[in-house]
């Protein structure tokens, strides 16, 4: 069995001052968001054991708060091919990680995040707001093995529907 764990990045403050949308911050509801998913996620099931971010500054800082807050003993890398990634780029990845890893959150962006949910499983999903996690179970043993298998989605879960 492998899991992911898809994690759309934090509310976005689009007042900040920045040069690129690659450079915009988190909103201070996406700081405290990220937090609290986070924190939420520790206490929900077993925190992943690689944490794989898109490195624009929205997705980074979601990241680095939610291992910090949740206190995950997550490894983290950062992949630019999870900026604008399509559903294909991100399963890509994954068929790439190590099968020590048995459970990987991909931090991303819309339409992504919901883009790999409506192809990887049976679900359809329309809206991911920010800061939104949804966990997919895979019936693999290997990560290349995502490539030719569908998953199941257990749960997405909304910051505001967290308590």
């Amino acid at each position: 069995m492998r899991s992911v764990i898809l994690f759309r990045h934090g509310k976005s403050d689009w007042y900040a001052e920045y040069e690129k949308d690659f450079d915009r911050p988190l909103a201070k509801r996406g700081i405290l968001a990220s937090k609290k998913m986070g924190i939420y996620l520790a206490g929900k099931i077993k925190t992943p054991d690689l944490v794989i971010s898109s490195p624009a500054t929205r997705t980074y800082s979601t990241a680095k708060l939610a291992i910090d807050s949740g206190k995950w003993n997550s490894k983290l890398i950062l992949s630019r091919s999870l900026y604008e990634a399509s559903q294909a780029i991100i399963v890509s990845l994954l068929s790439k990680q190590k099968n020590k890893y048995r459970s990987i959150c991909i931090v991303g962006h819309e339409p992504s995040m919901s883009s790999f949910i409506n192809y990887q499983t049976d679900q359809r999903v329309i809206k991911y707001p920010t800061a939104t996690i949804a966990l997919i179970n895979y019936d693999i043993d290997i990560w290349s093995k995502i490539i030719e298998r569908k998953g199941v989605l257990k749960w997405i879960k909304q910051p505001k529907k967290v308590v």
